[in-house]
């Protein structure tokens, strides 16, 4: 009779772990960094952001001067008492710069305020790929376990099984033994390949994060310790979801709603602009005066010579009746105001309900940790125990596998936990809108050298 101890049974999942793992390791930190380079998603709101600084500078561009050069070649005939006709080229340079234009004032305001919308995007887009690196690291470590059990677990069944056959043969246990540890044999051979497949797409997973393959997560530090989430207060992480960037879009979306109210009531009022123009010509010009005395003979004065025309000065435009255009515009920014201040308030409490949600999903994470580590020392015990009594013959074959696949599956578990437990905390952050790449370098600390 043959039982699967300790040692024989650390080998085992070493072995098992080794020949899962690729070529080289990564850690969390690295993994991250290699992500804000190659994630599309990151680098399309990166590109957004940056476009925005150059939507405000076109807005700008309104109230600062502007030139313009216009250039021509022309033939002129004109009849009235006379006749002229003439041509040649000329050339017009013409300049604008706006005194007082409420409208362009206003919407300089809502692209600045834009360009903050576009920094809140690309913090959410941080938030998020920090969260998606963090699920998908420590999903690749789950499957590992959960692979390492399977196999750990078929390794002392394929044991079991063996000794089953043996005691048979020899008389000293019954063909009910053999037949429970054949299908639990064949039902861990069953496990162990969708464990295989479940660890390979999840390393294809994280493949694609960041593009590279092979990437081998580092495991959690032993012993490992979680640190605690802090502030322990529900209302605290809640009164500081009011800083998180979807907060701050939607307060923003909220100002430049207003801003548009204000743009369109600005149609009622009048623009003052600065102009000058300044313009040179050559023609070559012929004009026919009437002779009363020989009517057929009429009087031709020729001109050929340059031509030179100048202007300055200040021109209002007051707007008097649109058909009340601007009437109904404020009107409907009106409205629009209101929808975006709702979106404001249904944004403040999705965020504080999430936040929340995310903060007793961690305390239940953290209880549970504690509570499978109890589970894992009991299991222990109770897998001594059984072999103990299989020995002395107060225990039967199924009794040692059952306390065994019982200890294999509460460790998978405990893990599994731990792992939750630290993505679940990147999330309460990202929901109070506290997550900074600094947290991955805290949840780092906590992976092996």
């Amino acid at each position: 009779m043959s039982l699967l101890s300790p040692t024989r049974l650390a080998l085992a999942c070493a072995l098992a772990v080794a020949a899962a793992a690729p070529v080289h390791a990564e850690s969390l930190s690295e993994v991250y960094e290699i992500a804000r380079g190659y994630d599309a998603t990151y680098l399309a709101a990166r590109a957004v952001a940056d476009s925005a600084q150059y939507r405000l500078e076109q807005a700008k561009a309104g109230l600062r001067p502007s030139v313009g050069l216009t250039a021509d070649y022309k033939r002129t005939e004109q009849q009235a008492y006379s006749e002229t006709e003439g041509r040649g080229p000329s050339a017009t340079v013409a300049g604008k710069q706006p005194l007082f234009n409420r409208a362009t004032s206003v919407t300089i305001e809502q692209a600045e305020r834009s360009v903050d919308i576009a920094s809140a995007d690309l913090q959410t887009a941080d938030q998020e790929l920090i969260v998606r690196v963090a699920q998908t690291y420590f999903d690749v470590l789950a499957a590992q376990d959960t692979l390492t059990t399977a196999r750990a677990g078929k390794t002392a069944i394929a044991e079991q099984l063996a000794s089953a056959k043996r005691n048979f043969e020899v008389g000293t246990a019954t063909i009910t033994d053999t037949r429970e540890a054949q299908a639990r044999f064949d039902l861990s051979t069953a496990q162990e390949i969708a464990a295989e497949n479940d660890l390979r797409i999840k390393r294809l997973a994280l493949d694609q994060l960041i593009g590279r393959a092979g990437v081998d997560p580092r495991p959690l530090a032993l012993p490992v310790v979680l640190p605690p989430v802090l502030p322990a207060n529900v209302d605290d992480w809640v009164a500081e979801s009011e800083s998180a960037p979807q907060v701050r879009k939607a307060q923003l979306g909220y100002d430049i709603a207003k801003l548009e109210t204000e743009k369109a009531r600005a149609g009622h009022l009048p623009t003052v602009d600065f102009d000058a123009a300044y313009g040179r010509g050559r023609v070559d010009q012929t004009t026919k005066n009437p002779n009363p005395i020989n009517p057929a003979n009429p009087t031709l004065i020729p001109y050929n010579g340059s031509t030179m025309q100048s202007s300055i000065g200040v021109t209002l435009k007051v707007p008097l009746f649109a058909g009340f255009a601007v009437q109904n515009r404020v009107k409907e920014t009106l409205a629009l105001e209101e929808q975006s201040r709702n979106t404001l308030d249904a944004t403040r409490r999705t965020i504080a309900q999430a936040t929340r949600t995310a903060f007793f999903g961690v305390q239940s994470g953290e209880a549970q940790v504690k509570a499978l580590e109890a589970a894992e020392s009991s299991s222990q015990l109770a897998v001594e125990s059984t072999q103990l009594g299989y020995k002395v013959g107060v225990r039967v074959n199924i009794d040692v596998l059952n306390a065994q696949t019982q200890l294999y599956q509460t460790r998978r578990d405990l893990a599994k936990a731990r792992y939750d437990v630290i993505v679940n905390s990147l999330r309460l952050r990202q929901a109070a809108g506290r997550l900074q790449p600094a947290a991955i370098g805290a949840a780092n600390q906590l992976l092996a050298p």
